[in-house]
C-alpha cells in the first residue's frame, strides 16, 4: 500500500458526496484530477471501493469500511498537528459555527483576523436558515450560532455583535406612490417572502401582522440571494436586511422605499447553550470579539452605520 493523505481526503469527499463532480467542486479541484487520484487509490485494493452504474457512482460496502478507516487516519493526523502546535503555545482545535443565511454578510468579517492569527484553528461554518441553525445548536453540534432573533424555547447566552436593520426594498427603476399610506402601498405591490423557518421571514410576517396589512400578491423564495435577484428582475419587493444589499444600493440597482415603521431593528447575536463549557478555542473567540468588535464595525461596516435612509 502506498496511498497518500491527499488520496484519502479525496476518497472521503467522493464517499460523502457520492459524486466525483460534487467532490471536485468542494475540493476546488478539476474533475479529471479527482478521477485520477480516485483511480490510483482504488488500484491499491483487490476489492472494488466504488462501482459505476449508468453515470452514477456507488460506494461498495467495502468502500464504506475503508472510508471509516480513512477518516480515523486523517483525524489522527490532525491530532498530531494540533499537539505539535499546542507544544509551541499556539491555539489549536475546531471551531464550529452555524449561521443564518444573511449572517454570511456579517460573520466572516468578525472572525477572519482571528482565524488568520491562529493557524491551528480549524473553522467549520454552516450557512442555513434559522430553524436549522437552532436545531444544530440545540443538539450541541456547534459551538456558536449567529442569529438576529433569539430562539424562544431554548436557554442561551449571547454576545451582541452588531445591529441589524431591515427595509422595504424595490427595483431602482420601479415607481412607487409614496403618498399612499402603508396599507395601500403594500396592497399594490407583489411581496417576496423568504421560506418558512427563515428569521427574515419571521420578522417580515410580524411587521405585516402588527400593521394589519393585506398582501394581495405573494412570492416565496428560499434564500436572500434569490430574493435579491427576483427584485432586480422586477418581480416585486421585499423587506430585506440592509447588510446584504450594499453593492446594489451603491450601483443604484435597488432602492429603499420609505415606509412608516421601517426599518425594523434587531441585533446580530452570537449565541450558545446556557451553561456550556467552552473549549479554549471558543473562549478565545469570545475574548477576541469582546475586545475587537467595535473596531471591526468601524473598519468594515462604516457604510452601514452611517446609512440613515
Amino acid at each position: 500500500m502506498d496511498y497518500t493523505l491527499n488520496q484519502l481526503q479525496i476518497f472521503l469527499k467522493v464517499v460523502e458526496k457520492e459524486s466525483v463532480t460534487k467532490a471536485s467542486t468542494e475540493l476546488h479541484l478539476t474533475q479529471p484530477a479527482v478521477s485520477i487520484q480516485l483511480k490510483n487509490f482504488q488500484n491499491q485494493f483487490d476489492i472494488p471501493l466504488t462501482e459505476v452504474i449508468g453515470r452514477r457512482i456507488y460506494i461498495t460496502d467495502f468502500g464504506r469500511e475503508v472510508a471509516e478507516s480513512a477518516k480515523e487516519i486523517i483525524n489522527q493526523v490532525y491530532a498530531i498537528n494540533y499537539k505539535t502546535m499546542a507544544y509551541k503555545g499556539q491555539l489549536t482545535g475546531k471551531l464550529k459555527l452555524s449561521i443564518v443565511s444573511t449572517g454570511k454578510y456579517v460573520m466572516p468579517y468578525f472572525i477572519s483576523d482571528f482565524i488568520s492569527k491562529n493557524s491551528g484553528v480549524e473553522l467549520q461554518m454552516d450557512v442555513t436558515n434559522k430553524n436549522a441553525v437552532t436545531q444544530s445548536l440545540g443538539k450541541n453540534e456547534v459551538d456558536f450560532a449567529l442569529v438576529s432573533i433569539l430562539p424562544e424555547a431554548m436557554a442561551v447566552e449571547y454576545i451582541d455583535v452588531m445591529p441589524n436593520k431591515l427595509y422595504l426594498v424595490g427595483n431602482a427603476s420601479a415607481e412607487f406612490d409614496q403618498a399612499k399610506n402603508t396599507k395601500k402601498l403594500f396592497q399594490n405591490i407583489p411581496l417576496i417572502f423568504r421560506e418558512t423557518g427563515s428569521g427574515t421571514r419571521q420578522t417580515m410576517s410580524r411587521f405585516i401582522e402588527n400593521n394589519e396589512i393585506t398582501v394581495q400578491k405573494k412570492l416565496e423564495l428560499t434564500s436572500n440571494e434569490a430574493v435579491k435577484q427576483a427584485i432586480l428582475a422586477g418581480l416585486g419587493c421585499s423587506i430585506m436586511p440592509l447588510i446584504g444589499i450594499k453593492n446594489e444600493l451603491r450601483n443604484k440597482e435597488l432602492k429603499i422605499i420609505p415606509v412608516k415603521g421601517l426599518p425594523i431593528k434587531t441585533t446580530w447575536r452570537l449565541i450558545w447553550l446556557k451553561g456550556k463549557k467552552h473549549a479554549p478555542v471558543s473562549s478565545a473567540l469570545l475574548a477576541y470579539l469582546n475586545k475587537e468588535k467595535e473596531h471591526i464595525i468601524q473598519n468594515k461596516f462604516d457604510w452601514y452605520e452611517q446609512y440613515t435612509v
